[in-house]
């Protein structure tokens, strides 16, 4: 499969200041931005760069799925260290290192876009590539503003590269402006994407894991959501569902192929975020902050900080409300909700009675998280294997979501009847056998 491969820019100037004048000392080994973006290489690594700020510890390598997944209904915390339970409770420590991760690393992925976004323009290049690069970095920075807004709230607004140590220190922008600029960033993206990469002409031709015109579109619709605009939400997600140009998502059969490391960038999948199988990549330094070299791993800690107690951390659990709602009903011939097994590791006394392909060990009564860990997935027998290697693409949206969040639209417009249909879809693809469901219109 091939995927983007990430690599980082590394831009400085060094400057040494003496009492009567100024002596410039540039470093060999780095570029400065002058030096810098001047080709169409140039302005394709520098968007690579943007890529790999979202594979490091404080974005979707660990703690921003962590700390999100925790405060929800489904999911609590269970760890020694205190940040992440009290997190998961809304009680957020000042000192708090994850917190601060998640807001270091967002703003270092907002800078590299920037950087393209002010400094691309410029480059004498095919048309078409800057424009898919361009749109690119519009997408990723309105994505890391729409995690900004939702973990913080407000944040300062950046939306230029700094040149002074004043624009480092933005005041804060109003919420307003915060999701103006979301809408903004995600709609000029979906003018400028390709539906897929597959057909273009350049360097990132056939390329997997880059931001496409349907994954704008999904998360401009799913920001106008959170904001309670209900028609321009709806009209989004119109599009992906029975839209000429953008009719190409469709649910997967099987359950977990969205959570596991094979059939990745699937046509479930809008868009993921590309982690890689360390058997293949290697590296010895975890890539959890900071710039790569040529030891950097570029893999996820999800798995890893989710397993059960003997296989991971286990740092969070499932509710026992979440796993109730899924024995509640039973397929229509009869069996478990494969959802159940899928996202919840539990001892199901004639269903499932181990875990890694082993006996379990742990308290029968206890329950675990399953998706996004490698339990149950042939290869991996325990984390502690590979420990914090795991190359499972996170998934940021499916087309599952796009169907319950135009539910949810249509339902707000008091479209409540033509709501039903979508739903369920996706009950469909969870209760039905693969013979009896329907297709899709």
């Amino acid at each position: 499969m091939k995927k983007i491969k990430y690599f980082a820019i590394i831009i400085l100037t060094a400057s040494l200041f003496g009492c009567d004048k100024k002596l410039d000392l540039q470093n060999p080994n780095a570029q400065t931005s002058i030096q810098y973006w001047k080709t169409a290489a140039d302005a394709s690594a520098g968007v690579s760069a943007i890529y790999n700020s979202m594979i490091q510890d404080g974005s979707y390598m660990r703690m921003y799925p962590a700390l999100t997944d925790g405060r929800g209904d489904d999911f609590k915390g269970d760890s020694p260290w205190g940040d992440l339970v009290q997190v998961a409770n809304f009680t957020i420590p000042t000192t708090s290192g994850p917190v601060q991760w998640v807001w270091a690393q967002h703003y270092q992925w907002v800078y590299r876009t920037n950087q393209v976004l002010t400094n691309v323009p410029a480059i004498a290049m095919d048309e078409g590539l800057k424009t898919r690069l361009l749109g690119q970095a519009y997408f990723l920075r309105a994505l890391a503003y729409f995690n900004l807004a939702r973990t913080y709230k407000v944040v300062p607004l950046i939306l230029t590269v700094p040149k002074d140590q004043k624009d480092y220190y933005p005041p804060t922008a109003s919420e307003d402006e915060l999701w103006n600029q979301i809408y903004d960033d995600f709609q000029k993206a979906a003018t400028m994407l390709p539906v897929s990469y597959a057909g273009v002409n350049g360097p990132d031709q056939g390329q997997k894991g880059r931001a496409t015109k349907g994954a704008a579109v999904g998360l401009l619709g799913k920001a106008y959501l959170y904001r309670q605009k209900w028609q321009e939400a709806a009209d989004q997600f119109k599009r992906l569902i029975d839209g000429p140009e953008l009719n190409i998502y469709n649910l997967m059969t099987d359950f977990r192929d969205n959570f596991k490391p094979t059939n990745e960038n699937n046509a479930e999948s809008l868009f993921e975020i590309q982690f890689a199988d360390p058997a293949t990549v290697g590296g010895t330094v975890g890539n959890y902050g900071g710039e790569p070299n040529a030891n950097w791993k570029q893999v996820s800690s999800i798995g890893h900080t989710y397993a059960m107690e003997g296989f991971g951390y286990s740092d969070f659990l499932p509710t026992r409300w979440i796993y109730d709602e899924f024995k509640k009903e039973k397929t229509i011939d009869g069996q478990p909700d494969p959802r159940l097994l899928a996202t919840i590791a539990s001892y199901e006394p004639g269903v499932s009675e181990l875990a890694y392909f082993g006996p379990w060990l742990n308290s029968k009564t206890n329950i675990y998280p399953r998706k996004y860990t490698h339990d149950g997935i042939p290869g991996f027998t325990n984390e502690n294997n590979g420990i914090e290697n795991s190359g499972i693409n996170y998934r940021v949206l499916r087309y599952a979501d796009v169907l319950l969040m135009y539910a949810e639209a249509l339902n707000e417009l008091g479209q409540t009847t033509a709501a039903y249909q979508y739903i369920q879809q996706v009950r469909d693809r969870a209760i039905c056998p693969i013979w009896q469901r329907p297709n899709r219109a």
